[in-house]
């Protein structure tokens, strides 16, 4: 049976691809700090205790569970923190992921796959963004995954690794089995904070800039649901298992949804109003983000099963 070592499995989509590993018989090691995962979460294979900038403990990840690859999703993922706090960024995502890097070479893994992300991109120069779109990125947190892509590429140059890159755009939903969901505290991701204020008429939603270049002036996003991206992982595993060498690919469904029109699928689906206040824009924010996931359909034979969220 396959091993794979699932940096950050305890998180909403490492935990999401937990399952996924699990029932294609893929035997997944979930390694999480538990600083923005859940214990709880763990549910389909060990768990080890661990930080991915801790050198030793991922040394002992790799001696006792011997991995045949790692997925590597172990990562600060919230753009307006990294606007505030970029040297935590780096040291985490930037130092964290070179400290698993050097572990898998001590270890004589060499297979990888890396959970990147739109945020490479920036600004959209066009929509839909294919993966040969500039790479631009306008956040710390951009920055710092497009930083692991180069040293990817530089290592793959070497042959010490091979890799699939997945570059994912808006991240959304949760199991349809309900055995797993997003659990933040505190909330920042835009479906949920909506929700929260439909459930409690206390609560508003903020929406941040009404005034962008975009038919309702709120950004717009390709949501993708989890599970999606999920199932993605397993086939780009698959692949670097056997032929591939290294590969980036978008994961998206091509279609744009504004925060404006979120708001008001909500108000449609609950049957309640959304109490809505309008902010100054944040910094960081790109107003439209449209993916082109072609590659990964062509390629991986990706077949999204949750496209209409």
């Amino acid at each position: 049976m396959t091993t794979v070592l699932v940096t950050g499995g305890a998180g909403f989509i490492g935990s999401h691809a937990c399952k996924a590993l699990s029932e294609a018989g893929i035997r997944a090691v979930a390694f999480d700090n538990l600083s923005r995962g859940h214990r709880a979460a763990v549910k389909f294979g060990p768990f080890v205790a661990g930080d991915v900038c801790d050198a030793a403990a991922l040394d002992h990840a790799f001696e006792v569970h011997k991995p045949d690859a790692v997925i590597h999703f172990a990562a600060l993922a919230y753009v307006g923190e990294s606007m505030r706090e970029p040297a935590r960024y780096y040291r985490n995502n930037v130092g964290g992921m070179l400290t698993m890097l050097e572990a898998m070479q001590r270890a004589g893994c060499r297979k990888l796959v890396f959970s990147s992300s739109c945020a490479t991109y920036g600004n959209a120069i066009e929509i839909p963004m294919k993966e040969e779109h500039p790479q631009a990125p306008i956040n710390p947190y951009g920055f710092t995954k497009l930083v692991g892509e180069r040293m990817l590429v530089d290592l793959a140059a070497t042959g010490a690794i091979d890799f699939a890159a997945l570059r994912y755009f808006n991240a959304s939903g949760a199991d349809p089995d309900g055995e797993i969901g997003e659990d933040h505290e505190p909330e920042t991701h835009v479906i949920p904070l909506i929700l929260q204020a439909a459930a409690d008429s206390t609560k508003s939603f903020a929406i941040f800039g009404t005034d962008y270049d975009t038919a309702d002036g709120t950004c717009i996003r390709d949501y993708v649901h989890v599970s999606d991206l999920a199932s993605a992982h397993v086939l780009a595993l698959r692949a670097i298992m056997s032929v591939m060498g290294t590969a980036f690919f978008n994961l998206s469904y091509g279609k744009g949804v504004s925060v404006r029109e979120l708001v008001a699928a909500v108000e449609r689906v609950t049957g309640r109003t959304v109490s809505v206040r309008e902010e100054m824009r944040r910094a960081g924010d790109p107003p439209i983000l449209i993916g082109d996931a072609c590659r990964a359909r062509s390629v991986l034979s990706w077949e999204p099963s949750f496209t209409e969220i």
